[in-house]
């Protein structure tokens, strides 16, 4: 059980880590339209990739263990529709998501981690969605990060180790050197 509850702090920590970097990039936006710009025609804005997650985790995490992860009440097409929502009602669905899904996680158990879960038929053990949600919001909060960075080019903040300034942080706790 020990290897079980390893699991499940490292799986909290890394998607408190996402969550924490797709927010640190909310920050340097700097008014609502930031939210809504699209790079090119094929791409989201960062405004439509928070409605896609925060609809994901809702269905998701909405009674988890129970039911398909890919609820009725869904309506995935819609989240990549472009609205015009305001920062403010985009963080509000974004907060509700992730508490939700911080809620649902801190209730598993390590007995929990190889039971069954469903998520649009797909038989997939506690463990193994975990993980597929986990790539999942990682890959678009990759991207929430590069749009927001391209919008304030010289003005964004480094969430990492700058450019040019390795050597700076090749000692100790590198995130020590971040605060």
């Amino acid at each position: 059980m020990i290897l079980e509850n390893h699991l499940l702090e490292n799986v909290t920590g890394v998607f408190k880590n996402y969550k924490s970097l797709a927010e640190k990039s909310f920050i340097q936006l700097t008014n609502d339209k930031d939210f809504h710009y699209i790079p090119d025609p094929e791409s989201n804005s960062i405004a439509v990739i928070i409605n896609h997650i925060s609809g994901n985790m809702i269905s998701r995490w909405t009674n988890f263990l129970h039911s398909d992860g890919e609820k009725p009440f869904r309506n995935r097409d819609r989240e990549f529709i472009s609205g015009n929502e305001s920062r403010a009602e985009l963080l509000e669905s974004w907060d509700v998501a992730w508490d939700l899904f911080f809620l649902t996680l801190k209730a598993l158990t390590e007995t929990d981690l190889l039971k069954t879960v469903t998520i649009r038929g797909e038989a997939l053990t506690v463990t193994q969605a975990l993980l597929r949600q986990m790539a999942h919001y990682s890959y678009h909060i990759g991207q929430i990060v590069f749009i927001a960075k391209h919008l304030r080019q010289k003005h964004w903040q480094s969430l990492s180790i700058p450019k040019n300034q390795s050597s700076r942080y090749s000692t100790g706790n590198y995130l020590d050197n971040l605060k």
